[in-house]
């Protein structure tokens, strides 16, 4: 068997009993064909019932730190995910807004434009600037105070 060969049947066992079945199926046949790595599978395996047989006990700081951490980190998930809720009802409320009133502003312009003599296209134009602005300069704020999205919190960092 060539080295790579090895190698894979070692990387293979490494990744547990949670293999596929095709590539069960190989380290299988390596192994019944290479006896330096049924060995070393061999040592892994009493290696891995050598660990699994210590009693391994927390320190009573270690668990109260971990705990409190883990509070925290679920109090600010739980923030974010309040927030991300007012946000999606906030959405929502302005789209049905924005329908509802989308037309109304849209005569509105088209009578102003009327009573100015503007032409059409320089009214409709305008008249979607206006609809824009306001999307426009939010965004301006937004990036202003680096505020990118509700998913950019530093929950998942440390």
């Amino acid at each position: 068997m060539s080295r790579d060969a090895h190698e894979q049947a070692r990387e293979l066992m490494a990744l547990g009993e949670g293999l596929p079945e095709a590539q069960q199926a190989r380290l299988r046949i390596h192994l019944e064909e290479c006896e330096a790595c049924r060995n070393y599978a061999e040592a892994a395996r009493e290696a891995v019932r050598a660990l699994r047989s210590l009693s391994l006990t927390a320190d009573a700081r270690l668990v109260r730190a971990t705990q409190m951490r883990v509070r925290f980190h679920a109090g600010r998930l739980r923030e974010t995910r309040e927030r991300t809720w007012l946000v999606g009802i906030a959405c929502l409320t302005v789209g049905i807004s924005a329908a509802l009133t989308a037309p109304l502003v849209w005569r509105l312009f088209a009578w102003v434009g009327e009573m100015a003599g503007v032409s059409n296209p320089v009214w409709q134009v305008g008249f979607a600037l206006f609809w824009i602005a306001p999307t426009v300069a939010a965004s301006a704020l937004f990036l202003v105070h680096g505020a990118h999205g509700i998913g950019n919190s530093d929950v998942f960092r440390e």
